[in-house]
């Protein structure tokens, strides 16, 4: 088979076999972990010359090329970099595309600290921020200033769960002369390629589903021709790596993700079908529902779901909900998701909206499905829902 037949392949085969060669490593089928900051030089000329493939540890490894140039296959980008955690990622990614002056415009649904960075970071840095309705599509184009440099994604968008026509901003951002960012985390390049809609740089919380283990910080940005010079330069300038341990855990859970995601789609969609049955449950917010308002681009533009969605409750007393999540079982009250267990938190997107408004008089609860049994994750959530009644009946 031909180089270009493995490019060819289906993701889960290129998960199994990218960014790895057994026999460049004495047969072994994973590749060694390099823990190593300083490289040597055989001479003076080569040192000078550049052209050695390794010249110091933080500026890369065999360990963190495994992990890059498979990541990169599977998002077909130029180049790929690490960061230490999510965020990091975003940071990066904003600030190797807009410098001082410039002007970036961000879905109101992003991430909460995607949103306290701008809010603070950049703008201290004299880049000026707005945010823009998620749903407004080709219409961001009226949004665009003379200096507008960057137009930043997420779908769909965090806690929230609104779509985004990411084809349609991508366009209006470029016919703009700006650059497009995604966060893929939801999704992942197994579900959605964003470099193939549009977008210049599609970045993720590695934490989430690439390691899936909820055992490793990382972080990962992927990018197009057109901004891996810049991504690659403010990486490397900025002094960003990751631990090769870490690296490793992250390759090792990269192997697997296409599998992982699989069970946490088929048991993400039977608990939210269950809920949508609920007499306490107002909507659930799952873009793979029909019953989405962005199910048609889902539908379009993406070829599954994972495991993260929220729904909002009837009007009640916010000590309901509590008492409805403190006495779980398998959900687990934790900020992060993407690993193999499931998660819970309650949410109130008011306090950050600005853009739009959110007047759901229930509670938004967001729930992470894990690889539990599905009926057991259903017979706990409605175990939840009794404390829930007792409480708004008591």
């Amino acid at each position: 088979m031909s180089k270009d037949d493995k490019a060819t392949a289906d993701v889960h085969t290129r998960l199994a076999h990218g960014g790895r060669d057994p026999r460049a490593q004495h047969g072994f089928v994973n590749p060694p972990v390099y823990h190593g900051s300083t490289v040597t030089f055989p001479d003076v000329e080569t040192m000078l010359s550049g052209r050695q493939r390794y010249h110091y540890g933080r500026r890369g490894t065999p360990t963190t090329d495994a992990l890059t140039g498979l990541l990169a296959e599977l998002d077909g980008a130029a180049g790929v970099v690490l960061c230490p955690s999510g965020l990091s990622a975003i940071s990066t990614a904003l600030l190797s595309l807009a410098s001082a002056g410039d002007h970036v415009l961000i879905t109101d649904s992003a991430y909460g600290p995607t949103r306290h960075f701008a809010d603070g970071v950049m703008k201290r840095m004299g880049i000026s921020v707005d945010y823009y309705d998620p749903t407004i599509g080709a219409g961001i184009a009226a949004l665009m200033r003379p200096n507008t440099r960057v137009v930043m994604t997420e779908a769909p968008g965090s806690q929230t769960f609104e779509m985004q026509d990411v084809p349609a901003v991508a366009a209006a951002a470029r016919d703009h002369g700006a650059f497009t960012v995604m966060d893929n985390t939801w999704a992942t390049p197994v579900y959605f390629r964003p470099l193939d809609h549009g977008v210049d740089v599609a970045l993720m919380a590695a934490t989430k589903y690439v390691v899936g283990h909820s055992d490793v910080m990382m972080g990962t940005v992927a990018a197009n021709d057109r901004a891996w010079p810049l991504l690659k330069a403010f990486h490397g300038d900025s002094g960003l790596c990751c631990g090769p341990d870490d690296v490793n855990l992250a390759l090792r859970g990269l192997r697997t993700m296409a599998v992982r995601l699989a069970r946490h789609q088929e048991s993400a969609l039977a608990v939210a079908g269950w809920l949508e049955t609920r007499p306490e449950v107002a909507k659930v917010l799952h873009p793979a529902l029909p019953s989405h308002p962005g199910h048609a681009l889902w539908r379009r533009d993406f070829s599954g779901a994972s495991g993260l969605f929220s729904f909002v409750t009837r009007e009640m007393p916010l000590k309901a909900v509590a008492a409805m999540l403190d006495g779980l079982a398998y959900f687990g009250l934790g900020y992060s998701w993407g690993g193999f267990e499931s998660l819970a938190i309650v949410a109130d997107p008011r306090k950050i909206r600005t853009a739009t408004t959110w007047n759901e008089p229930g509670h938004l609860v967001r729930l992470h499905v894990g690889l539990e049994d599905p009926d057991d994750l259903i017979a706990d959530l409605a175990s939840g829902f009794d404390r829930m009644n007792a409480v708004r009946e008591g």
